[in-house]
């Protein structure tokens, strides 16, 4: 089942092109990598697809909800994570929790049998009754990801989640990932670690606004004949003649 569909999307901001007929589907369950570099139009694709802002042109659906007509019901079904933290930092890990949960409009003994369930799931008994600012970076990260997966949403967007964490906690990181591909949700990531690329189902590379390649990592690594998802990137990024997006 499609949870991501969208055709020749497009946004414009005066005459600059950010975003250029864009064409591509995200199955349910599905971990799809978005990647390009700085300036490329991953920010701006993301924000329409969150509901966050309006197409110029183009169609789009997300979990079901028109992108130009449904994005509080877009809003509702999506759970989005980005690399700055951006959770309380004055309250513990099950009053993030539990304050998030009320947000999406859980009930009471929901949330209660829900945090249970993540601290449990998580090994996060030590720290939650810590202040989210007194944990480490790793824990931090593993804790907005529960967060941003608390009200079982149908898609996640993940917006270069694992920045500035060590590769033991990135590895963690994308365990829960695709724990939480198994229970059907599915995943949008974008990152600039191409290492993390390989752990995707699927891939896409924008460059200069417009998708170049999208293909599985090992399809895409035999199309360009090349050892490594780094060397795609750079052969296609090496492409892009512009600097902002």
């Amino acid at each position: 089942m499609k949870v991501i569909e969208v055709n020749r999307l497009c946004k414009y901001f005066g005459s600059f092109g950010a975003v250029k007929n864009l064409d591509f589907h995200v199955e349910q369950g599905e971990i799809f990598g978005f990647l390009g570099a700085n300036g490329a139009g991953k920010t701006t694709a993301m924000r329409m697809l969150c509901g966050l802002l309006t197409p110029t042109s183009g169609t789009g659906h997300v979990a079901g909800f028109d992108i130009y007509r449904e994005t509080e019901k877009i809003k509702r079904n999506i759970g989005y994570m980005s690399q700055k933290f951006s959770l309380y930092e004055d309250l513990t890990t099950v009053e993030n929790l539990e304050l998030f949960g009320g947000i999406y409009g859980m009930r009471g003994k929901e949330i209660k049998n829900k945090t249970g369930d993540v601290v449990a799931e998580l090994g996060l008994q030590f720290g939650k009754d810590l202040l989210v600012r007194s944990l480490p970076l790793g824990v931090k990260q593993k804790v907005a990801f529960a967060v941003s997966t608390f009200h079982s949403p149908k898609i996640v967007f993940l917006d270069e989640p694992t920045g500035g964490v060590d590769p033991l906690a990135r590895r963690t990181f994308w365990e829960m990932i695709y724990r939480a591909a198994n229970r059907g949700v599915t995943s949008f990531v974008t990152t600039h670690y191409m290492d993390e690329a390989e752990y995707c189902h699927r891939v896409s590379i924008m460059v200069d606004g417009e998708i170049r390649a999208l293909q599985s990592p090992g399809d895409m690594k035999k199309h360009f004949n090349a050892s490594s998802m780094e060397e795609v990137f750079f052969a296609l990024a090496r492409q892009a003649k512009r600097s902002e997006a």
